[in-house]
């Protein structure tokens, strides 16, 4: 949102009003407010990127016409326009003004700043004479009318569709970390799935054989664990389609990406002696895409030759040959045995609540702030890359969207900069964590 109108008319005084902050200097003198001045605005907890923009005006000195040129600049990328008016004097420059804001009518909102008595209140309406349908008288010095201009605001941009309420973008969580827990089990035919669903339950829920695929209907055993009640779902096999040749086959494909949207964590196993496969990427490709947290496990762990630092290095190895599970935990355990499968459940609780963590925006702001210091963005060809602000989105999955002035060619390395500073910051290290790149209003 831009705030435009001629030099001395309060704007830097209503920004900082706004943004509860001195970030735009405020002085008497006209002209004090050069380049746009970027400020971060939370209006009812949904971030906006609010520009306080050097005075217009109609001379034609050089400095003059350039600053107005950035602010009509602005206007134009503007969602959403605030011209502010002095009630003391509307001059002949404000007319001219208006008459080259008229094509940008449907986004804007006329502010008349200085109104801090009923009389000045009543010159203030007679002003949409000007051709206006409405106003807000305001005074940005005193703070008077300021919540009727947030208002204001707020409507306009939800007309116009620019904003959507936060409950709507943003999955609220009152997150219990003792909820009931659900668990789904996938991965290769005959890699043990059955096995290490039976052996939770200690029971024989699922049926366990050598023959691959024995499993086919989705299975669902109950138990508790540590204070939380937990279902846990098993699957048969997910095969490579051109290897499904029965439609039962293909209807068990189905149920398991089904499982993968009721779960709140999926265990993927594996079979240790034969590693990771490109099916096996697939699937984990499935559950990130739903926002689901992922465990890798290693069963058949006992059948392993004894070597040094053999699981570091088959976590590298996965790091290096499938980065889209690199975040994701390792578990090596023997199913048939039982060894490691406590270790395992409590795993899936720290995913579980890493995936409704919620960062506040001031705090990450804040954060952000302090990692483009220590490590500035890149340049290219003379002009650096600017990162704006960032925020929250998402909580499972955990997604943010991050404002930056070149969208289109902003440095992956530097995104994943940013990605990892989150992760390390805010404990997100077990979970997929996504960042979205959106266009400043600024370039």
């Amino acid at each position: 949102m831009a705030i435009v109108g001629r030099p001395n008319v309060g704007k830097s005084t209503l920004c900082n009003r706004l943004t509860r902050t001195r970030r735009s200097i405020t002085d008497p003198t006209p002209g004090v407010t050069r380049d746009p001045v970027e400020s971060l605005w939370e209006l009812r907890d949904v971030p906006l990127l609010l520009v306080d923009t050097g005075g217009v005006t109609t001379l034609t000195e050089s400095l003059a016409r350039l600053i107005s040129d950035k602010a009509y600049a602005e206007i134009e990328r503007a969602d959403a326009v605030v011209l502010l008016l002095d009630v003391e004097e509307v001059s002949p420059e404000d007319h001219e003004i208006i008459r080259r804001l008229r094509p940008f009518f449907d986004k804007l909102i006329l502010a008349v700043n200085k109104v801090d008595n009923s009389a000045r209140e009543q010159e203030a309406w007679n002003l949409l004479e000007l051709g206006f349908a409405d106003l807000v008288p305001i005074s940005a010095a005193h703070g008077l009318g300021i919540d009727d201009l947030e208002i204001a605001v707020w409507e306009l941009l939800s007309s116009r569709g620019e904003l959507v309420p936060r409950e709507a973008t943003v999955e609220e969580t009152s997150f219990d970390p003792k909820a009931p827990m659900r668990i789904g089990i996938l991965g290769q035919p005959n890699t043990g799935k059955s096995t290490l669903v039976n052996q939770i339950l200690q029971e024989e829920r699922s049926i366990v054989s050598d023959v691959a695929g024995t499993t086919r209907d989705v299975v669902e055993g109950r138990f508790r664990f540590d204070g939380i009640d937990w279902t846990i779902l098993d699957t048969a096999g997910i095969r490579r389609k051109r290897r499904i040749t029965e439609d039962i086959e293909y209807y068990s494909v189905t149920r398991a990406i089904g499982v993968i949207q009721d779960a709140d964590v999926v265990f993927l196993m594996i079979d240790a002696q034969k590693g990771l496969s490109d099916q096996d990427k697939k699937i984990a490709g499935q559950v990130v895409k739903h926002g689901r947290g992922i465990v890798l496990v290693l069963n058949k762990w006992d059948l392993m030759p004894r070597i040094s630092n053999q699981l570091e290095a088959i976590k590298d190895r996965i790091s290096f040959v499938f980065p889209i599970l690199a975040f994701a935990p390792i578990v090596p355990l023997s199913a048939i045995q039982g060894d490691g499968i406590d270790k395992l459940l409590r795993l899936a609780v720290r995913v579980r609540s890493q995936l409704h963590t919620r960062i506040e925006t001031g705090i990450l702001n804040k954060h952000l702030q302090a990692w483009l210091e220590q490590t500035p963005p890149p340049t290219k060809k003379g002009r650096r890359w600017k990162v704006r602000y960032i925020t929250q989105v998402s909580v499972a999955p955990i997604q943010f969207v991050l404002f930056v002035n070149r969208r289109s060619d902003f440095p992956e390395s530097y995104q994943r900069y940013i990605l990892n500073r989150i992760r390390k910051q805010f404990g997100l290290t077990d979970v997929p964590v996504t960042i979205e790149l959106r266009d400043s209003r600024r370039s």
